[in-house]
C-alpha cells in the first residue's frame, strides 16, 4: 500500500517549520537564503493589493498544507476557508486555530530532534478561519465564491491542473484577485505528463506554465503582476531544497 507522504509526521514537522519556523528555526548557520524563509506569509503580503478588498471580503486558501496563509488572509478578510486534502495537516491547522500553538519536533540528523512551538501572530483574529479536508480537483457544492483565491505550489501537484485552472473563474467574484504561485515541477508522481501545463516541447515549440496559465486565464481575468517568490524547505539541519516560485496575481472581470 503506497503512503501518501503528506500524511506523514515528518512531512507534518517539515511543513510547520516551512510555515511557521522563523529564519533561527530553519537554518542553523549564520548565512545562507534568509529571504527565502516564510513563503506562505509572503504569498499573502507580498502578492495581495488589500487596497482591492472590500470591507467583509471573504478568501479561499486552496491546498493551505498547516494553515500560515490562512491566518495571514485573516488579517484582511473577515472569512477564510482553508482547504487541504491531508488529513494530518487540517488536523494541525484546525490545533493551531484553537489553541494559536502547536509543539513538534523538528528533524536535526538522523533520529536527533529539537523541540519547536508553530505560533499563530497574536494580532490575528484566528476565529475568522475556518479548516477542512477536501480535494481541489472535486471542491464541494455549497464552498461559494471569493474576494481572494490562493492557490500556493497547488498546481504541479494535482493530476488534472487544467481543470483547476478552468474552476478559478467560477471560484472568484468579479473584483476578486486571484494569486497562484508554483514552482513549476511538473513530474509523473503527481501529474501525468499529458496533463503538464509546462515543460514540455510539442512540434519543435517549447511550452511553459504561465504560457499556459496566460491562454486559459486572459478571457475571464486581467493579470496585475508576476513576481518570483524563493522559498525554502528544510529536510535537515545540513539538507534543504531551495526553489523559486513563479508568482502571478490576477482580477476577475
Amino acid at each position: 500500500m503506497t503512503v501518501n507522504v503528506y500524511e506523514t509526521d515528518r512531512a507534518l514537522s517539515e511543513y510547520l517549520l516551512f510555515h511557521y519556523g522563523e529564519a533561527s528555526d530553519v537554518l542553523p548557520f549564520d548565512f545562507g537564503p534568509r529571504d527565502a524563509v516564510g513563503f506562505p506569509a509572503r504569498c499573502v503580503n507580498v502578492c495581495l493589493d488589500t487596497s482591492l478588498l472590500p470591507a467583509k471580503a471573504r478568501a479561499l486558501d486552496l491546498g493551505c498544507a498547516v494553515g500560515r496563509a490562512s491566518f495571514e488572509l485573516a488579517r484582511y478578510c473577515t472569512e477564510v476557508v482553508g482547504i487541504d486534502y491531508s488529513q494530518h495537516f487540517i488536523r494541525a491547522a484546525a490545533q493551531l486555530k484553537k489553541m494559536g500553538r502547536l509543539g513538534f519536533d523538528r528533524i536535526d540528523e538522523g533520529l536527533l530532534t529539537s523541540r519547536c512551538v508553530a505560533e499563530v501572530a497574536p494580532d490575528i483574529d484566528r476565529m475568522r478561519v475556518h479548516f477542512e479536508v477536501g480535494d481541489a480537483m472535486r471542491l464541494r457544492s455549497t464552498l461559494g465564491n471569493f474576494d481572494v483565491v490562493l492557490a500556493a505550489n497547488l498546481l504541479c501537484r494535482v493530476e488534472e491542473p487544467l481543470k483547476l485552472v478552468l474552476k478559478f473563474p467560477e471560484l472568484v467574484r468579479p473584483g476578486g484577485q486571484l494569486v497562484i504561485t508554483t514552482p513549476c515541477t511538473w513530474t509523473r508522481e503527481f501529474t501525468p505528463s499529458a496533463n503538464w501545463l509546462g515543460g514540455y516541447e510539442r512540434d519543435g515549440r517549447r511550452f511553459d506554465t504561465f504560457e499556459t496559465l496566460n491562454k486559459f486565464l486572459a478571457s475571464d481575468f486581467t493579470l496585475l503582476r508576476t513576481r518570483d517568490l524563493p522559498f525554502l524547505l528544510r529536510e535537515h539541519a545540513r539538507k534543504y531544497q531551495w526553489c523559486v516560485a513563479q508568482a502571478s496575481v490576477w482580477q476577475r472581470k
